[in-house]
């Protein structure tokens, strides 16, 4: 496996087990707060509406040319990587709380024993359906739209598929496991570096979709993906010093009052 390919399979990887790591939460909370037949076949027809609009949407993207799919998807790509950014280099810096899936997961748990039971059709609990069902769709567009975008600019759709089911079978084998949520996944830390990673590969396939060429072509991605992180690490520094200088003249002008109190 060649550099370029490697990168092309842990970028797809880490994007899809994070997407995978929020729908398993969902099935789980499903499944063991309420009806865990009814949670399957949620999950089995999220799979098959996937699998429909992968059907269609492949072949699109293979007839579109390299530069316009390379523009397009360069642009979403920024996009979606620079909010995945934005809010790890948030977490990271104190300014957001930190993404807790144990504590998504109660909340899911709880909504779900509290709502009342309706059954159609086959399905016995149609609240365990639905939910799962939303879940897996969702979050299974994302891993679909990854997969595919970084496979077609790479004309390697295997490659990223291989990386996308296998985010997915390693992520659902541990939770099902465990019976629980991935909740010592470090998922903070795999939000950063996937923000860094899509950002990076927004910013090569969209310079070369504009018609810019690269200096090394796809070895250029060596030094794009660390000067990306390194900015984005320089960023939570900064706020990180903001925030606690921020800190300092809130305690003293809260002190400042008090002190006045005592003197007087």
């Amino acid at each position: 496996m060649t550099g370029t390919s490697s990168a092309l399979f842990i970028a797809v990887f880490l994007a899809c087990a994070v997407e995978a790591v929020e729908a398993l939460t969902i099935v789980l909370a499903a499944g063991t707060a309420r009806d865990w037949r009814s949670a399957g076949l949620g999950v089995g027809s999220a799979l098959v509406v996937l699998a429909a609009v992968v059907a269609a949407l492949g072949p699109a993207l293979v007839v579109i040319p390299l530069h316009a799919l390379r523009l397009v998807v360069g642009a979403l790509l920024l996009v979606f990587g620079l909010q995945w950014l934005r809010k790890a280099v948030l977490r990271a810096s104190g300014h957001k709380d930190l993404h807790d899936e144990d504590a998504i997961f109660r909340r899911e748990l709880a909504a779900a024993r509290d709502a009342g039971t309706v059954s159609r059709w086959v399905v016995a609990d149609w609240y365990a359906y639905t939910l799962s069902f939303k879940g897996v769709v969702l979050e299974g567009l994302e891993v679909a739209f990854i997969a595919l975008t970084f496979g077609s600019n790479q004309h390697d759709i295997p490659l990223a598929a291989v990386a996308a089911v296998c985010a997915v079978v390693v992520v659902t084998a541990a939770g099902f496991a465990v019976k629980a949520p991935l909740a010592r996944v470090p998922e903070n830390l795999l939000k950063f570096v996937v923000g860094v990673m899509l950002t990076a590969f927004g910013v090569f396939w969209g310079s070369e979709g504009a018609g810019a060429s690269w200096p090394g072509d796809d070895a250029a991605l060596l030094v794009i993906v660390p000067l990306v992180a390194l900015f984005a690490l320089g960023l939570v520094a900064v706020l990180r010093r903001q925030g606690a200088s921020a800190g300092g003249s809130a305690v003293s002008a809260g002190a400042g009052p008090s002190l006045r109190m005592e003197q007087s």
